[in-house]
């Protein structure tokens, strides 16, 4: 279960993750997950020349939290602005 009080904090760029509310339809037994939006972090920054030099795609990630591991696992994004219409403040 995912704790509704305390956001945990990204390993990459040491900010406090945000909650953001699954879109509708998704698989996932959660309502929400937490990620990291910070658009400075390293992981995101970097992702966008790592992904074009793999997948020759025009992407990055953001980090996430994924509570079924208890692990910090990438978020795929297609823009700065991708999926933050769905921040929970």
């Amino acid at each position: 279960m995912i704790d509704t009080d305390d956001a945990p904090i990204c390993p990459h760029c040491n900010q406090k993750m945000k909650k953001w509310r699954l879109p509708e339809g998704s698989t996932w037994p959660y309502d929400f997950f937490y990620v990291c939006f910070n658009d400075q972090c390293p992981y995101f920054v970097r992702g966008w020349q790592l992904m074009w030099e793999q997948q020759q795609t025009r992407a990055s990630y953001r980090c996430r939290f994924d509570p079924d591991s208890n692990s910090f696992v990438p978020m795929p994004v297609w823009s700065n602005e991708a999926l933050k219409e769905n921040i929970i403040d």
